[in-house]
């Protein structure tokens, strides 16, 4: 009898063994503080904030609005007779610790927070800035085991009033290109702080590099793509060599008006004036060169100022597709904007007789009535 009992013990102790070995089973979070979770790109930068979310009635149901601050989350980080910490910041929610993930090097309120994972910590202050904490230890039980040598940051943000939230939340209340803001909303207050990349662009062409590499190279739009972002982010020295690609390259590139017309831009941003010039006639002259395509690059002509110019790739575009629409169009619009008003008169009837939709008809019926008038059309 006393072996059996003995043998049972044993078998207790490593099934409790096992049970501690796998973890927690799935309880309600305690407090009923339910799991959140917020995620918001930068670009290609990925932030995210668990958390566990109280609210501002307690569990028995008491309101406690206009006890949270101060009382229920005291001001300071006060010495807490529970765990190791003698400076106890808040949790910044509830339960286990909130926390804060970032995919690349950030900066929070212009300070720079290397990619990783970290506890998020706040000291409340009354009627001054708080201190929000990003603490390299972001596995342990709230603030209770909370230690200063792990910060990895401290930031001071003011607080501000907010529309009420009974369940603490984080939102991401601004988004642009290069920076977000953050709140931690609770009750009547936020909390703001911004996160910022100062190398957008350069993670952009990195990324891009990077997929080009592999099957996605051996597709010349996906060049031209590359090409188009780098000039858009005023890189023109990527951009000239991804069109390169996307126009030469053997087995990759394919030479055409959209490549060509790339590659030039490309070259006469980054001071091939002489280069760019011999491209740019190699693409409007190009066999895909449609007549839309070389109608739009000699808009873009003129909406640089480029009259002359904007003409002579409209006539070379009646020449190449004579009676096309939006052929006359265009002529319309250039001899407009060198003062030849009767004869972009000529060109705006016949365009109007070949308008494809009410929008048109209606814009080269409003351009005849100020030609008729002695007025520039383009104005």
């Amino acid at each position: 009898m006393k072996r059996t009992l003995i043998i049972a013990a044993m078998v207790g102790t490593l099934i409790a063994g096992s049970a501690m070995a796998q973890g927690a089973i799935s309880t309600p979070p305690n407090g009923d503080n339910q799991r959140s979770s917020v995620t918001q790109y930068i670009g290609l930068v990925k932030v995210t904030v668990d958390y566990n979310s109280p609210d501002v009635h307690a569990p028995n149901g008491d309101d406690r609005r206009g006890k949270i601050w101060g009382t229920l989350v005291p001001y300071g980080a006060p010495d807490d007779p529970f765990g190791t910490c003698t400076e106890c910041p808040w949790r910044a929610g509830a339960n286990e610790n909130t926390v804060f993930t970032v995919s690349h090097d950030v900066k929070i309120e212009g300070q720079p927070l290397p990619a990783g994972r970290y506890g998020l910590h706040v000291i409340p202050a009354k009627d001054a800035e708080w201190t929000v904490i990003f603490s390299k230890n972001a596995s342990s039980w709230g603030s209770y085991y909370y230690d200063a040598k792990e910060d990895a940051l401290r930031v001071k943000v003011k607080p501000s009033p907010a529309e009420y939230n009974e369940f603490l939340t984080y939102e991401f209340t601004d988004r642009r290109p290069g920076k977000a803001t953050v709140a931690l909303k609770w009750e009547d207050l936020q909390l703001p702080f911004t996160i910022s990349v100062d190398n957008i662009t350069d993670l952009h062409l990195a990324k891009i590099r990077e997929e080009l590499r592999n099957s996605t190279g051996f597709n010349w739009q996906n060049w031209l793509q590359a090409a188009q972002y780098a000039m858009q982010a005023q890189r023109p020295n990527d951009a000239l060599e991804f069109a390169q690609v996307a126009a030469t390259r053997q087995f990759v590139g394919q030479e055409n008006f959209q490549t060509l017309s790339m590659l030039a831009t490309a070259q006469e941003a980054t001071g091939k004036v002489a280069e760019a010039k011999a491209t740019r006639e190699k693409a409007l002259n190009h066999r895909t060169a449609g007549p839309t395509e070389i109608h739009q690059y000699a808009r873009q002509l003129l909406a640089q100022g480029k009259k002359e110019e904007a003409l002579r790739v409209w006539e070379l575009n009646a020449k190449r597709h004579s009676n096309e629409w939006p052929v006359h169009v265009g002529l319309a619009r250039g001899l407009s904007a060198v003062g030849r008003y009767k004869e972009a008169l000529k060109h705006a009837k016949l365009a109007l007789a070949q308008a494809p939709d009410e929008l048109n008809k209606r814009s080269l019926t409003d351009a005849i009535a100020k030609l008729e008038a002695g007025k520039d059309m383009n104005s």
